[in-house]
């Protein structure tokens, strides 16, 4: 399938705004939009893994969109591995640009990049985020529920902390279809760490989480020393599976 792609220039909270669209180049065959899966990409934020992810998706019959969540300190920072291996200083970039989100202002780069990337106001949505994209995956959800259709989460963080609106907090009233999978070796947000947020969500039958032995946080990406095949694939699958029937519910 031909993939399209182009970089929609916007802004979000005063700031210029980058805004990367992926989809199907011939229209669906019913006329109408493909139906559009919104990406919170990880700390390395935009880089070569997440652009072939992304095309990948769109393969499936998506409308991609990637928000720069960095754009409020330049723009397209993105962070390869081997580029950080050469060069340690531009981790330390990473982990600056990292700890500068926030949640409002995360949500607010989802509403801009959606709007400038052509999709009405009234359509259905996926959200799909990797590592801290995890906890802007689980706000548009319980943001939006009457629009997003399904949210899926690889190798999360920050699902549960001491702060008021931690999102352990409320999980247990999250009403969106959600998929999450983590591995036990993952040594930068443990199963620990999120197991307050695991627990509040484990009576809902409309959440699925999946523990991966032996895997590291990352196992996504296989430009990453932590990539494993078998989690990167039974997560792509239980995630297009969960979007898939999602929309098609809906």
């Amino acid at each position: 399938m031909a993939i399209t792609e182009e970089i929609v220039e916007t802004t979000s909270d005063g700031e210029p705004m980058a805004v990367i669209v992926k989809q199907p180049a011939d229209a669906p065959q019913d006329g109408g939009d493909w139906p559009t899966v919104a990406i919170f990409h990880d700390a390395p934020a935009i880089r070569s893994a997440l652009h072939i992810y992304a095309t990948a998706l769109a393969n499936e019959g998506y409308k991609v969109v990637i928000p720069d969540l960095y754009h409020r300190h330049g723009r397209m920072e993105g962070f390869d591995p081997a580029a950080m291996k050469e060069n340690p200083e531009l981790g330390n970039r990473m982990v600056e640009l990292l700890y500068s989100l926030t949640d409002d202002g995360i949500q607010n780069d989802l509403d801009a990049g959606l709007e400038a990337a052509g999709v009405p106001a009234d359509a259905p949505i996926a959200v799909l985020g990797f590592c801290l994209g995890s906890r802007a995956v689980y706000r548009s959800m319980m943001r939006m529920p009457e629009r997003v259709v399904a949210g899926a989460a690889s190798h999360p963080s920050f699902m549960a902390d001491d702060e008021p609106d931690s999102p352990h907090l409320t999980a247990a009233e999250l009403t969106v279809p959600f998929y999450m999978g983590i591995g036990t070796a993952d040594e930068v947000q443990s199963i620990a760490m999120h197991q307050p947020f695991f627990d509040a969500v484990e009576p809902l039958d409309h959440v699925e989480l999946v523990i991966f032995d032996g895997v590291d946080h990352g196992y996504t990406w296989p430009d990453s020393s932590s990539y494993s095949q078998i989690a990167a694939e039974t997560s792509w699958a239980k995630t297009t599976k969960l979007f898939r029937e999602s929309f098609a519910a809906r």
